[in-house]
């Protein structure tokens, strides 16, 4: 998909499109839910270390008009406040340190996306915080929900404690080669462990893209990492879900 489809997509909104609320733990989280008209499944969104905002909100109505039902689900909730660097560092250490709330949170997404959309075949993507989420989901007793999961320059480190066992849906990783922030040598690691426990995987990636690469109006946008990611994506769930993207 080119540059200008891309700002096309993301400036359309689908018919069907609205915030989703749903309470955990007492706290109100919003989602976005994005329908297609008859989808060939649904894709669940990750949101970066900013929240839920526009950006996944363009992403999910993108999807939509290829024909998936989307989700955006909420990983901070009412109570947490995100924006700044340090409000955002604060955000996502808090559920980095505490992995089962992490994954409280993600099947709670994934119950309000279910209740949305009657959609069989599920994909997990998600950027940069996202990703790591996405990976925390394949990695969990959620893994068999999906058909697949992929990072968009993601946090891939698999934390201490955790490890892959080879029965994991496909993970396709879409990586920048200038990403300061997670360099290819913990895109190594992952592939290491992939190959170790024998893992169906893929990992893209784009020279001279630095972390956040796919975020149009930032100084870290690559246009050409961020068409061909995508596009990467697309096939991915068409090959996936058996969807025609």
């Amino acid at each position: 998909m080119s540059r200008l489809a891309i700002l096309a997509a993301l400036a359309a909104s689908p018919a069907l499109a609205d915030d989703v609320t749903y309470d955990v733990g007492g706290v109100e989280y919003t989602g976005y839910f994005a329908a297609a008209e008859d989808p060939h499944g649904l894709v669940l969104i990750a949101h970066d270390w900013d929240g839920l905002d526009d950006y996944e909100r363009g992403r999910a109505d993108m999807l939509a008009d290829l024909g998936y039902d989307a989700f955006a689900l909420d990983m901070y909730g009412a109570d947490t406040e995100a924006g700044t660097m340090e409000q955002n560092i604060a955000a996502t250490s808090e559920l980095t340190g505490d992995r089962e709330k992490m994954r409280t949170l993600i099947e709670a997404g994934l119950a309000a996306a279910r209740g949305q959309s009657d959609a069989e075949s599920l994909v997990v993507m998600g950027y940069c915080f996202g990703g790591g989420v996405a990976l925390e989901m394949a990695r969990s007793d959620m893994a068999g929900e999906a058909v697949g999961y992929a990072s968009f320059h993601g946090s891939i480190e698999t934390p201490e404690g955790q490890s892959w066992d080879g029965d994991e849906p496909p993970v396709l990783v879409l990586h920048g080669g200038a990403d300061e922030s997670v360099p290819l040598s913990a895109v190594q690691t992952l592939m290491q462990e992939f190959e170790a426990a024998g893992n169906t995987y893929t990992v893209e990636i784009y020279s001279g893209a630095p972390h956040a690469f796919t975020v149009e109006g930032s100084d870290r946008y690559q246009a050409r990492a961020d068409s061909e990611s995508w596009e990467a994506f697309t096939d991915f769930l068409e090959e996936e879900t058996g969807g025609g993207a």
